[in-house]
């Protein structure tokens, strides 16, 4: 694509000038009919005939094209009047901007477009509506924050290059729309792609971004050697705790139970001078039931996590006939036992004989 250039006169700031116009070595029949309906009397028989009559039409002082018109406010939000008739808000409230443009450049053999830039009028106008009334409403909907007055006053800066350099170009056909004074109007609904190119000007003050939060996490708490040596463990109730510090030193090897360690008390004592009471001597007669397998109830694996603790059957117990084999004396060793008085009562139990 071929660079696209414009002459001196386009440059922002720039002082109006005759437009540049480039034109075929055929001229196109469109742009011959057009001179003759706004220039009766001159003569269009060769091209720079059409040179000098497009560059005449276009250089004059009311050569002023209007592009579009835009409908703002008068005032900033909060100063506009209110009233319950619409028509009466919108006379007193709005005005209506035209948006002038002169011709700059014309170009017939490449590009085939027109170039417009907007009048030192329109430019004043706009910057004008831009400071007291956009800047102000921008303001007013934003919330404050340090660097506000400075953004805004960049936004307004910005906003003055961007109108002194905007350029509307557009296809060579808009000549159409030429007028006898050189005047014309924008045609095709090309005074919409005006409109939204200006209004798109005006940018809204954006506030800056919310600061990411910084999460404070609490710094883990890492075992050490100073601390507790069994951290991991659960934290079990203290009734837990001590059964299982009761069954902590339980061994694993099974645990022989037997009554045989109680014949040597036994064996000591002589049961010759008294006698057993009755049901005392049914419970311990070869008749009654004995449970001959014993196990140790061990604790719930559930609550404890030491190693269960299994018990051999128990021996047999020994029968009274066995105790009465070696005589025994009530006073042997247990003369104060307790507060009991062996010799008391000795005389009040006689001797019994147990069936074989």
């Amino acid at each position: 694509m071929p660079p696209q250039l414009l002459p001196s006169s386009a440059a922002a700031f720039s002082a109006r000038s005759a437009p540049n116009i480039v034109l075929n070595t055929k001229v196109d029949p469109f742009l011959t009919g057009t001179l003759k309906r706004v220039a009766r009397k001159r003569p269009l028989n060769s091209v720079a005939q059409h040179f000098r009559c497009l560059t005449e039409i276009l250089s004059g002082p009311s050569a002023i094209w209007t592009l579009c018109t835009l409908f703002l406010q008068r005032a900033p939000q909060d100063e506009l009047i209110k009233d319950d008739n619409p028509l009466v808000e919108a006379v007193f409230n709005f005005q209506m901007i035209s948006i002038e443009a002169y011709v700059v450049h014309v170009d017939m053999v490449s590009q085939n477009e027109v170039a417009f830039k907007l009048t030192p009028e329109t430019i004043e106008s706009l910057i004008e509506y831009h400071k007291d009334i956009h800047t102000v409403d921008a303001k007013n909907d934003t919330f404050n924050w340090s660097e506000k007055d400075g953004q805004l006053k960049k936004m307004h800066e910005d906003f003055v290059q961007a109108i002194n350099k905007f350029v509307y170009r557009t296809n060579s056909m808009v000549l159409d729309g030429l007028e006898e004074d050189g005047a014309g109007e924008l045609l095709c609904g090309r005074s919409e792609e005006v409109k939204s190119a200006i209004m798109g000007m005006f940018l809204p003050l954006l506030p800056p971004p919310p600061r990411p939060v910084d999460i404070v996490r609490p710094t883990p708490v890492l075992p050490s050697s100073t601390g507790s040596e069994h951290w991991w463990q659960p934290n079990l109730p203290s009734t837990y705790s001590n059964a299982q510090d009761a069954w902590k030193y339980a061994s694993s090897e099974p645990v022989y139970t037997s009554a045989d360690s109680g014949a040597g008390m036994w064996s000591t004592m002589d049961l010759g001078d008294f006698q057993l009471p009755t049901d005392l001597v049914a419970e311990m007669s070869p008749t009654s039931t004995y449970s001959d397998d014993f196990v140790s109830e061990t604790p719930s694996p559930t609550q404890f996590y030491s190693l269960p603790v299994t018990t051999a059957p128990m021996s047999s117990m020994p029968m009274p006939s066995t105790l009465m084999a070696t005589s025994c004396s009530p006073s042997v060793g247990f003369d104060t036992f307790g507060g009991f008085d062996w010799e008391q009562y000795s005389s009040n139990f006689a001797p019994m004989q147990y069936a074989m």
